[in-house]
């Protein structure tokens, strides 16, 4: 009988644990973060009438610390409980707890996962052999909730299309930087009278990398000059022979390029060479060498600091010619989140110099002069068998 009775209150003490798991997990955060039993109570109390999917949204999100926190001070003001001093210290302790995940946030090295996203998110969704879409964050629980991703504003595909299938995202996450990551649409249906899909969690993101990453392999001879003056002439073109070097790689913004001898960081060159029978000029710095004794070859990394706008046209040209639609489909998503993060910082460069105009303007003049020069250089490259042989 006795074991009977022990087997029946430890099914039951299961039972409970599973029901009120999700409960017991937000009282035991709650305490962890230093509130008192009654104001978790309340904590939960508001997750239940707003409809969080998720109540620890409450311990990590500054958007919904700030719904709860509006909420309990419109209800003190209506039942008359706003001036008593439980009331005033819980709402201080929000308020100091709300700074702590702003402070938390801003000193963490990225976003460690998807559910620390937030609603309102822009969304551009890849789904492989259909293009790219875009969407926005409707809601963030058990699963990210968005709007059903579109094309040109166009609808092209139904919601049961999209479910099952792998895609890869990417954002802007306001004051922080370009993300990806891959996922799973789980499900479609209606939300909030809305057309949504559902997106599984990850905690695997990695940082977006910018469209001018992107580089083509090549082998490309081209004709090396060092360049003296302060203020180069853009314009000029070369007709006496540099260093001859060969680029076995490039991109709108680079190049590698490899030479015979050791190279110097820090020098400011000029390339010359030809793509598709056009003239290309790129006028930059060599960031790094990598010299190689057995070859008394170096690999120069070069970083372009000017290129006129018709030959970057055609090295960016010569780049995408040979790229899969799934790789330009990557890039342009890329490019995307690259002009969505410039017009964020426009934005807050604007609302920064309409508070402090004047001393915005002062600062972006000194800044302006100082970031328009190249590193200067005090030696130059290389010495002896500076050039790249015909193979």
């Amino acid at each position: 009988m006795v074991l009977f009775i022990t087997t029946i209150c430890i099914f039951l003490v299961i039972r409970l644990l599973v029901l009120f798991q999700v409960q017991i997990q937000f009282f035991m955060m709650g305490q962890d973060k230093g509130f008192k039993f009654n104001e978790i109570t309340l904590l939960w109390k508001l997750a239940k009438e707003a409809e969080i999917e998720e109540p620890m949204q409450l311990y990590v999100s500054v958007p919904t610390l700030n719904m709860a926190i509006s909420k309990i001070v419109m209800d003190s003001k209506a039942n008359g409980t706003e001036s008593l001093e439980s009331t005033q210290t819980f709402i201080n302790k929000l308020y100091n707890y709300r700074t702590k995940i702003d402070i938390d946030h801003e000193n963490k090295k990225g976003l460690e996962s998807t559910k620390y996203l937030e609603k309102g998110q822009r969304l551009r969704i890849i789904l492989k052999g259909k293009g790219i879409f875009v969407s926005e964050i409707l809601s963030v629980g058990h699963e990210l909730i968005i709007r059903l991703p579109l094309q040109k504003n166009i609808r092209t595909l139904d919601g049961d299309d999209w479910v099952t299938h792998d895609v890869s995202v990417y954002l802007w996450r306001k004051g922080d930087a370009g993300y990806v990551f891959d996922t799973r649409v789980t499900n479609a249906g209606v939300f909030q009278g809305q057309s949504v899909i559902y997106l599984a969690h990850t905690n695997t993101l990695e940082r977006a990398q910018k469209r001018k990453s992107v580089r083509a392999a090549c082998q490309i001879y081209a004709q090396l000059y060092f360049i003296d003056a302060d203020e180069p002439d853009f314009e000029a073109v070369e007709v006496e022979a540099g260093y001859k070097c060969l680029l076995e790689d490039i991109s709108e913004d680079g190049a590698m390029v490899r030479i015979g001898g050791r190279g110097k960081q820090n020098i400011k060159i000029k390339l010359q060479f030809e793509i598709d029978e056009k003239l290309i000029i790129m006028f930059g710095i060599i960031r790094a060498v990598e010299y190689n004794q057995n070859t008394n070859q170096s690999r120069l990394h070069f970083e372009c600091l000017h290129i006129e706008k018709e030959m970057k046209n055609s090295i960016l040209a010569f780049i995408y010619r040979d790229l899969s639609d799934e790789k330009k489909e990557e890039l342009t998503a890329l490019a995307e989140v690259e002009e969505e993060e410039q017009e964020s910082q426009k934005i807050h460069d604007t609302d920064y110099s309409s508070l402090q105009q004047n001393q915005a303007d002062a600062n972006s003049t000194e800044q302006v002069g100082q970031e328009g020069q190249a590193p200067s250089y005090d030696e130059e490259i290389p010495e002896e068998n500076s050039s790249i042989p015909e193979e």
